[in-house]
């Protein structure tokens, strides 16, 4: 077995790459014996030497899930029984031999019912039933944690085997490397004086707190409909959002084909800019940097709808002395903040005779300039309150009303709310008692922040009003 030393210096470009895509093992079918199984589980870790911040995190948590995956799919009989497609012995064995020295190997958390013995790096599990698929197959986890002696570059592999009588297993390899590149954003903040219908330059920037380097990165910007993206460079690629998708993004992909050192920052040759529309309130700003070849960026790039920029590419940017409390794992950022939407609310007056049924429509609308997105409260309905005049019997409720707690009627309208939307909720009443100038009303029972206009947040509804109305 080579040495620490020599598994440092051997770390290639192949074993970061296969830090960066995870490929699923896809057992071919087959129906006669033997049964081809294939274990299944991660193709790498990187293993991060400040636990606190990195992939395996402090949680305790497995990094490491296995199991196994036969042909087909679990089917329940008539009865509701999922059967095996195999059952008779067969050993898996976890030889996690080639860490030694570069991080703790914790087998406890795998399947308490397969009797695993462990000998130093090595478990070996027994087991007897498998199910077609891999939702019954599971095989649990495998913790590792970095020690005193875990150095960045240290690299092991994971290998499991499995054997059994009338069973042909494929086996699994998991590489792990200590002290890969984490990549840690820049935190954003608003500038003071940003305001809808603006551009906001963002320094955007990443921290490589791990404690290896390396070659390529893929800069990844999404923003919600009021926010797009001005800038045409030469190395990003550009997918605009759907105008009519209220919910749609737009994107971009930068690609940077240069080296990064370990435990150092970098930031843009030039800011980034995210233009605003006049619209915009509250709108989500989301970016990330992901350590990347170059050759797997261009595959993700081949996903998309994207359109290539033909201006002068970004450039990453050595940044000395950079505060690490000023980086985190994600970056996002709401903005503009100072953005209003003016929602109106309007009622009716008219008259009726005793015993008459009328129609009495409530109107709502939204003037903007801003819309109403709610996008953090994941779409969460804006309501009102209608409370209707005495002497009515209600025979029709409109869609999206119903009775509220403490009477009356609450009344909801889905968000995001366009700047321009406008909408009519329409009550049948039956008029029991002539009251003259009996009142009811629309209204906002709460205050709503960003409302340009509280004064016009409610309406009356008037049922023969004294007077002309």
């Amino acid at each position: 077995m080579p040495s620490l030393a020599a598994a440092r210096r051997s770390i290639s470009a192949f074993a970061l790459a296969s830090l960066a895509a995870v490929t699923l093992a896809v057992p071919a079918h087959a129906d006669e014996a033997p049964l081809p199984v294939t274990v299944t589980g991660p193709e790498s870790v990187n293993l991060s030497l400040h636990p606190e911040n990195g992939e395996s995190g402090d949680s305790g948590e497995p990094q490491i899930e296995l199991g196994l995956r036969a042909p087909g799919e679990p089917v329940p009989d008539e009865n509701g029984v999922t059967w095996p497609v195999h059952q008779g012995s067969y050993t898996i064995t976890v030889d996690a031999r080639s860490l030694a020295g570069a991080a703790s190997v914790d087998f406890s958390q795998l399947d308490p019912g397969a009797g695993c013995s462990v000998d130093g790096l090595v478990a070996t599990c027994a087991g007897y039933e498998i199910y077609a698929g891999s939702d019954y197959n599971d095989f649990g986890g495998i913790r590792l944690d970095v020690t005193d002696e875990s150095a960045a570059g240290d690299f092991g592999s994971i290998e499991i085997t499995a054997e059994g009588e009338g069973v042909d297993f494929t086996g699994h390899t998991v590489d792990v490397l200590v002290g890969g590149p984490e990549l840690r954003m820049k935190q954003l903040a608003e500038p003071a004086d940003l305001r809808a219908g603006g551009t906001f330059q963002a320094p955007l920037g990443f921290h490589n707190v791990g404690g290896l380097g390396g070659h390529g990165v893929v800069l990844r910007i999404s923003g919600s409909r009021g926010l797009s993206f001005a800038g045409d460079f030469g190395n990003c690629s550009y997918d605009p959002h759907d105008p009519d998708d209220l919910l749609g993004q737009s994107s971009a992909i930068c690609v940077f084909d240069s080296d990064f050192a370990g435990d150092a920052a970098y930031g843009l040759s030039t800011p980034f800019p995210v233009a605003t529309a006049d619209f915009a309130l509250n709108d989500v700003l989301h970016y990330s940097f992901t350590a990347m070849p170059v050759e797997q960026a261009r595959e993700l790039l081949a996903q998309g709808d994207y359109r290539a920029g033909d201006g002068v590419a970004l450039e990453l940017v050595r940044v000395p002395d950079a505060d690490p409390a000023d980086y985190a794992r994600y970056a996002e950022l709401d903005l503009p903040t100072t953005n209003t939407f003016d929602l109106d609310l309007t009622g009716e007056r008219l008259r009726a005779r005793q015993g008459a049924t009328v129609s009495v429509d409530v109107g709502f609308q939204n003037h903007g300039p801003a819309w109403l997105a709610l996008l953090r409260s994941g779409g969460e309905p804006v309501s009102f309150r209608v409370d209707l005049p005495q002497g009515t019997t209600v025979t029709s409720v409109p869609e999206g009303c119903s009775p509220g707690w403490e009477g009356g009627y609450m009344c909801f309208i889905g968000t995001p709310i366009r700047e321009d939307a406008s909408s009519t909720f329409t009550f049948g009443l039956r008029v029991d008692e002539v009251i003259k100038g009996a009142t009811g009303r629309a209204y906002f029972p709460y205050t709503m922040r960003n409302e340009g206009n509280p004064a016009n947040d409610s309406g009356e509804i008037v049922l023969n009003p004294v007077g002309r109305g």
